[in-house]
């Protein structure tokens, strides 16, 4: 314990030495100065900061250019940037400055850093032709210190071995400290330790999460990988509790009224909180007054208050296959906030005034008060639709007529169209996926999002228009960045192998070419691989309060208004707006891109844990169809194996190259392919291929095939 100790204040003191050359402008200090500059002056310290140089020196830290005088070999050489740990425990460091090249760093130089932290690196000289390699010498901060995983207890200790695939160490775990875990459970485990020289880290149980292959259990520990808490504190559930459902007559009158508005939801079958709501009402003039309402939750989540605090931290709402995990406590999320049908709701509306031609006339932005004439759901409203019959039939049907010329504006604008399959699973009363189906986008569906777009578009502009220059005001815009060419042409290349063609000239011509590209594929087999090759190629949408266009959609003006139930940007945007709308000054820029940041990474990892539920519930359908026959689709090449996709229910699995047995295959990365060997018999991404399932590892949500020779 001792030797963990001296080591752990070794450590410490090697950062604050580097800490003083880069203070002093890199100046030639012995190692009495340093410990003078650090107020360590007992011998001992004096000795171990000599240590310290010593040692830098020997590694190509430290130059000694006369006898006992240090500096720091280049102070240039030091970088901070984010690990991204590989499947052989080597990582890159990723640089925060997009101009600086990662940074290959060995697993015995990593010094315990792990996957996704921020980290300090010393990069060495480069040698001629070769990448750019270094050392950590500190790590800034912890990605997270959760970890969800399996138990196994021996008679004197435990070890957690983790989900995280990009977790390479397993956590050892002293028996006083794994609570009621028992033997093979799954478990979320805290790191509180982690000697120098040590070789795993030291952890304790956080929370017991069940027993493996439990749809619970399972589910829990996906929302716990990703760091999404399993319940809310009862501070804010006793808060959200506390707030009055009543609208008072004061609260009406400072609202504009539109409870007298023609007004219906259209939602999912099984929802249960309705953000949005569409008014109609036919003007004298022959005009259109479209409202869309959107809940008015900053009413009810105030700023600075516990529920708000618990809000920002979550900033979205996590949707599992079988589960939504709410951003707000179900009182609100499910009835307060929600517009439920035949009940006075208080709103944040967008109101526009449409001629024929869908040309916006006039538009109002503010808190209004609505009643619900009809919950649709879209199903519902897709056969009225069709049929041409039924409740809110005339509206419904101007409004889809409407729609049709926002979205053809927009894709004539250069916006783009992705279409890709979306798949559900059909579930027992235990959880279990008992069928799978592809879900369809019909008119209804779009014509809620031609008007939510609208509304978004429109509010991001009025903001932008109502203060410039010095005046600007700072607010939450939703930006898209134009695709890189280099990753644009790669893909473009791709596509021709199957005879589409991507005109990269000008960003109009790309828009053109893709929309034209994902009308062609539409059914096919290759549709999911393209468009998700496509959206690869594209830039990240993200939150911030620097104003540019929205490449995907063609909008120089975008924001995220339209969904503050479930999104953190929403609520924030909402509040912007009517400060504005009350004349009030600029908000904190700084504050609220720190806010855009947190929501971006959120958002990211909400969508990372949905992808490993469906994951999770592919493997457990194909659990019981080992050794079946399916026909699938090259969707993935790797150096260690071929990712396939089924045609069937679209389920994805890995053949492994160790398992194709009549040759030796190696990946060709710029031709998305594996090639044999001997026989030069090419598998590429797109081809159809027979598998058969080999084995389904739950735990690791893991699908084996293997290769079904022609």
């Amino acid at each position: 314990m001792a030797k963990n100790k001296a080591s752990n204040i070794k450590a410490v003191l090697n950062q604050l030495v580097s800490d003083i050359f880069e203070k002093n402008g890199n100046q030639l200090l012995n190692y009495k100065q340093v410990s003078a500059k650090l107020n360590l002056n007992d011998e001992e310290s004096k000795k171990t900061i000599l240590e310290i140089l010593k040692e830098g020196k020997t590694s190509g830290a430290f130059l000694e250019p006369s006898p006992g005088k240090f500096k720091i070999k280049d102070l240039k050489n030091f970088l901070i940037g984010r690990v991204d740990m590989t499947a052989d425990g080597s990582a890159y460091i990723v640089p925060d400055d997009e101009f600086e090249k990662d940074v290959f760093v060995a697993p015995r130089k990593l010094r315990n850093a792990l996957h996704g932290d921020t980290v300090k690196v010393y990069v060495f000289a480069k040698k001629n032709g070769r990448k750019n390699e270094g050392e950590v010498v500190e790590i800034i901060k912890r990605a997270k210190s959760d970890f969800t995983g399996v138990i196994k207890l021996s008679d004197k200790f435990a070890f957690v071995m983790a989900d995280d695939k990009k977790m390479m160490h397993d956590i050892f775990v002293p028996l006083s400290e794994i609570g009621e875990a028992k033997n093979g459970q799954k478990v979320l485990v805290t790191l509180t330790d982690w000697p120098e020289g040590a070789k795993n880290p030291i952890g304790t149980i956080k929370h017991v999460l069940g027993d493996q292959g439990d749809n619970e259990t399972e589910m829990n520990a996906i929302l716990a990988q990703y760091g999404f808490p399993l319940s809310f504190p009862k501070e804010v559930e006793a808060e959200a509790n506390a707030i009055s459902a009543k609208i008072t007559d004061t609260e009406i009158e400072k609202r504009k009224d539109f409870r007298e508005a023609l007004t219906f939801t259209i939602d999912p079958a099984d929802a249960k909180d309705f953000d949005d709501a569409i008014s109609y009402q036919q003007l004298p003039n022959g005009n259109h007054q479209i409202g869309v309402h959107i809940a008015d939750v900053s009413h009810y989540v105030i700023e600075g208050t516990e529920l708000d605090k618990e809000a920002y931290a979550r900033a979205t709402s996590v949707y599992l296959v079988d589960r939504v995990i709410p951003m707000l406590p179900e009182s609100l999320s499910n009835n307060l906030c929600s517009l439920r049908p035949k009940e006075d709701k208080l709103c944040f509306s967008a109101v526009f005034e449409l001629d024929n031609e869908a040309n916006v006339k006039e538009e109002w932005f503010g808190r209004t008060v609505i009643h619900s004439d009809r919950r649709f759901a879209y199903e519902e409203a897709q056969e009225v639709l069709e049929n041409k019959a039924g409740d809110c039939v005339e509206a419904l049907l101007k409004l889809n007529e409407l729609a049709y010329i926002l979205r053809d504006r927009k894709f004539k604008n250069g916006a783009i169209s992705f279409e890709s399959t979306e798949v559900k699973f059909q579930l027992d009363d235990n959880g279990k996926p008992i069928g799978v189906f592809v879900k369809e986008r019909k008119d209804a569906h779009k014509l809620i999002e031609d008007y939510m777009l609208l509304a978004n578009r429109k509010v991001a502009e009025f903001i932008a228009k109502k203060g410039k220059g010095n005046k600007k005001l700072t607010f939450v815009y939703r930006v898209h960045d134009s695709p890189k060419l280099e990753s644009l042409e790669a893909f473009a290349t791709f596509a021709s192998r199957f005879g589409y063609k991507i005109n990269t000239k000008t960003d109009k011509e790309i828009a053109k070419s893709l929309n034209y590209l994902m009308a062609d594929v539409e059914g096919k087999k290759e549709q999911n691989i393209l468009t998700s090759l496509a959206i690869r190629s594209m830039a990240k949408a993200i939150y911030t309060t620097k104003k540019t266009s929205h490449y995907g959609l063609a909008f120089d003006y975008y924001t995220h208004f339209t969904s503050p139930i479930r999104r953190y940007p929403d609520v924030m945007a909402h509040r912007l707006l009517q400060s504005y709308l009350d004349d009030k000054k600029s908000a904190d820029a700084e504050l609220y891109e720190a806010a855009c940041a947190h929501s971006s990474s959120m958002e990211k990892r909400a969508a990372e844990a949905e992808r490993a539920s469906i994951k999770y519930k592919q493997a457990e359908y194909l659990e019981n169809n080992i050794g079946t026959a399916y026909k699938g689709i090259i969707s993935g090449v790797t150096e260690w194996g071929m990712y396939v996709e089924i045609e069937e229910n679209k389920c994805e699995g890995m053949i492994r190259l160790r398992d194709i047995a009549d040759d030796f295959y190696v990946l060709d990365e710029k031709n998305y392919c594996i090639i044999g060997q001997r026989k030069h018999k090419k598998y590429q991404l797109g081809d159809e291929v027979m598998i058969r399932v080999k084995k389904v590892d739950l735990s690791k949500r893991q699908i084996d095939f293997t290769l079904i020779p022609d």
